[in-house]
C-alpha cells in the first residue's frame, strides 16, 4: 500500500520529439533529472515522447512486446535511477494485429518496476472534404479503461490526449486525487479547447489534472500546442509552459483536495 503523502510535488514533462528514438531518449533523460531535482517525486512524459514518425507505420516498426525493449528499459532504468513514480507518456506496444500498436501508458514505480499500464480507447479521425486522418489504421483501441494507481498523492487515473473529449471515462475513475494526461494536441485544436477542457475535468472530478504536452515545431513539419499544465481541483492553473522543451511543476496538496471538495460537495449530490 502506497503512503499519501500531504503535500507531494508532481512534474509534466514537455518535449519536441524527434523522427528517431536516440534524440528522443536523450530529451527526455535530460528534463527527467531536472524535474527530479528540482523535487518532483511524480513525473509524466507527453505522449510519443518517444518518437513523432515521419510516416504512421514508424510507430508500429518501433513496437515493443510489453516487458521488453530499449524504451521500457529506459523508463524503468530513470524511475529507478531517480527514485520517482514515472508516468511514460505513451509508446507503442504490440497488439494482436499485426499491422496496429497499442498507444499504451506505462507507470514505473521509485524501484523501475512496472505499477500500471493503460491503453488509449479514443482514437482521433476526420474526413473534411478531400482532407482526412485516422489514427485507427496504426493503432488499435485499447480495452483495459479506466485505470487508476495508488501514488503518493493519493488514487491517480490514467488518460491520454483524445480521452480528454470524453468525460464519461474521467467519471469513471471514481474519486481521485490525479488525473494525469499525456498529449500531442494540434495547434489547432489546442489553442481551441486544450485549456478548456482540462480545466472542466479539474472542476467537475474536483480533483488535480496533470497534463504533459508534446508543444512546437517538429521535424515532420506537425506542430503541437503544448501548454504543459498542472491545474488544481478549483480549476486554478498551478503552473504552465507554453512552447518548447521544459516541464511545469507543482504540489498535489490533501487540504485544498478537501477544502475544495468541503466548499462545494458536488462529488457526493451526484445521482447518476
Amino acid at each position: 500500500m502506497t503512503a499519501i503523502k500531504d503535500d507531494f510535488r508532481v512534474a509534466a514533462v514537455q518535449t519536441v520529439s524527434f523522427a528517431s528514438l536516440e534524440p528522443n531518449l536523450e530529451q527526455a533523460a535530460g528534463l527527467i533529472a531536472e524535474a527530479a531535482a528540482d523535487g518532483a517525486g511524480l513525473i509524466a512524459l507527453p505522449e510519443y515522447f518517444c518518437l513523432m514518425g515521419r510516416r504512421d507505420r514508424d510507430k508500429v516498426e518501433m513496437r515493443e512486446s510489453p516487458g521488453q525493449g530499449p524504451i521500457q528499459d529506459f523508463l524503468g532504468e530513470q524511475a529507478r535511477r531517480h527514485a520517482v513514480w514515472l508516468v511514460g507518456g505513451t509508446l507503442p506496444i504490440e497488439s494482436p494485429d499485426s499491422g496496429r500498436i497499442y498507444n499504451t501508458s506505462l507507470v514505473y514505480a521509485p524501484d523501475g518496476s512496472q505499477a500500471a499500464r493503460y491503453d488509449k480507447i479514443h482514437l482521433f479521425g476526420f474526413k473534411k472534404g478531400d482532407e482526412s486522418y485516422d489514427e485507427s489504421v496504426s493503432i488499435r483501441p485499447g480495452e483495459n479503461a479506466p485505470q487508476v494507481f495508488d501514488s503518493p498523492c493519493g488514487r491517480t487515473g490514467l488518460s491520454i490526449c483524445y480521452d480528454l473529449r470524453f468525460p464519461e471515462l474521467f467519471r469513471a475513475f471514481g474519486e481521485v486525487s490525479l488525473i494525469i494526461l499525456p498529449a500531442a494536441f494540434t495547434y489547432t485544436t489546442g489553442s481551441a479547447h486544450w485549456e478548456i477542457l482540462l480545466r472542466a475535468r479539474a472542476i467537475e472530478n474536483q480533483c488535480y489534472v496533470l497534463a504533459s504536452a508534446q508543444g512546437g515545431k517538429h521535424e515532420n513539419g506537425r506542430r503541437t500546442w503544448g501548454h504543459s499544465v498542472l491545474i488544481d481541483p478549483w480549476g486554478d492553473i498551478v503552473s504552465s509552459l507554453e512552447e518548447g522543451p521544459g516541464f511545469v511543476a507543482g504540489n498535489v496538496n490533501q487540504q485544498r483536495l478537501a477544502d475544495v471538495r468541503q466548499s462545494l460537495p458536488a462529488l457526493k449530490h451526484r445521482t447518476m
